[in-house]
């Protein structure tokens, strides 16, 4: 199946749901040298679904940037189902999902609908609205973001740029 995911823009995050946080943040931020990461603590979503079944999916996320492209390493502290939680129950590592930045979710479940690329995660959190689409393999995350994170993306990529090292994980109030 062709789906063609490429038309609704670049690749804009690469993300990962490691078994053990604490080692993926040390190898990001030790081996590859990014950072600082930011965390998000208990991420209050409006709306969270799996499998079209809503869920109460206990989330922290970290983010930084590698150049121009965001990294995400996301930890759930719950056992509620998600794409997360049954990636690490079938012993999964490494690249959970990309991320494609669109102004048209709209148009993104229209061409889910027209090509059968099933829709297996989706939350909302005030003006975000995030779907998971199943590719065949990696997840394809289509994310609609509002200014008010636009901003905190832009601080993380201001901290990024100034990072000597120090303070590798930080809290970024108010988001």
């Amino acid at each position: 199946m062709n789906q063609r995911f490429s038309q609704f823009g670049p690749i804009m995050q690469l993300s990962f749901v490691p078994t053990d946080i604490d080692a993926g943040l040390r190898y990001w931020t030790e081996t590859m040298g990014v950072g600082p990461f930011f965390k998000f603590a208990h991420v209050p979503y409006d709306h969270f679904t799996y499998l079209g079944q809503a869920q109460e999916a206990d989330l922290t996320i970290f983010k930084s940037y590698w150049g121009d492209v965001q990294i995400e390493l996301i930890q759930q502290h719950n056992d509620a189902p998600s794409t997360y939680t049954e990636w690490l129950r079938a012993g999964r590592e490494g690249l959970h999902h990309v991320c494609i930045a669109v102004d048209d979710m709209a148009a993104v479940r229209e061409h889910c609908a027209q090509t059968g690329a099933a829709i297996v995660q989706e939350f909302r959190m005030g003006e975000v609205e995030t779907l998971y689409v199943d590719s065949g393999g990696v997840l394809v995350e289509f994310a609609h973001v509002s200014p008010e994170f636009l901003g905190a993306f832009e601080v993380i990529r201001g901290a990024v740029r100034d990072w000597d090292g120090t303070a590798p994980v930080r809290e970024l109030g108010g988001v």
